[in-house]
């Protein structure tokens, strides 16, 4: 019996139009990481003293306004939760995947482990998130060189803030936010002790950078050199997986 109450279709109609329209919301209207409003600010206060002095070159300030808001963009990610993934902690190009003893600051001893780098240049997300569910258990920052982070010794030379995240099971998990070559600050949010999820944002490297994560002995990653990898998004790794390593090809 038909009693004035709109029909199911219809409501289910409603809400998927909701979500699309909340889709296309979040994508346009990015929201912008706190750490960044001191430089956008700075930036529009130059442009307008620039513009007084002549006219043109407010544009330009007003450029690099908008640069700045757009390098400080923090975009929502959707995180895959099942237990054991370990996800990238940032946006950027997979570089080549080596073996290599960990930063000694981080405890997961003296002998090479996979490691996984992801170099961030200018336009990507700078935001920083934890790549497994965990406690952090190591937290240490070391000064140093400001090479350009698609080297490899940028790993060893750079300044670095090195992480450790001991996963509920006890398996332990290293990563380490390495500043670059116009990279100046490294922003780390996270303390010792503190349960952190994957996904969660801890962090970021102002103006290129590199992340390197130290997969556990055994584990094989799943993404390959070259692959972009999505911070929060991409699955770098299985530890429940016997997998071996993957292959990949431009195509």
């Amino acid at each position: 019996m038909f009693d004035g109450a709109p029909s199911r279709p219809l409501l289910l109609g409603n809400r998927n139009t909701s979500q699309r329209e909340d889709s296309v919301f979040r994508s346009v209207l990015v929201p912008i990481n706190r750490a960044g409003w001191p430089f956008i600010g700075a930036a529009f206060a130059a442009a307008v003293i620039l513009g007084l002095l002549w006219g043109p070159l407010f544009w330009l300030g007003l450029l690099a306004t908008a640069f700045c808001t757009y390098f400080f963009r923090d975009p929502p990610r959707v995180t895959p939760t099942r237990p054991g993934l370990v996800i990238a902690p940032a946006d950027g190009m997979v570089q080549p995947i080596v073996r290599a003893v960990p930063p000694p600051e981080l405890e997961l001893g003296d002998q090479p482990l996979t490691r996984v780098s992801i170099f961030l240049n200018v336009f990507n997300v700078h935001v920083n998130r934890v790549p497994a569910d965990g406690k952090i258990s190591a937290l240490s920052y070391r000064p140093g060189k400001f090479l350009n982070a698609a080297l490899d010794k940028a790993s060893e030379d750079n300044e670095r803030m090195s992480l450790k995240v001991t996963i509920y099971d006890g398996v332990e998990l290293g990563f380490v936010q390495i500043a670059g070559l116009v990279a100046r600050r490294i922003i780390c949010h996270a303390t010792l002790g503190q349960p952190v999820r994957a996904g969660q944002v801890f962090g970021l490297i102002r103006f290129g950078s590199r992340m390197d994560v130290y997969l556990p002995e055994g584990v094989a990653p799943i993404v390959v050199p070259y692959q972009t990898a999505v911070a929060g998004e991409t699955v770098i790794a299985d530890l429940m997986s016997q997998e071996p390593a993957r292959e990949g090809e431009e195509r």
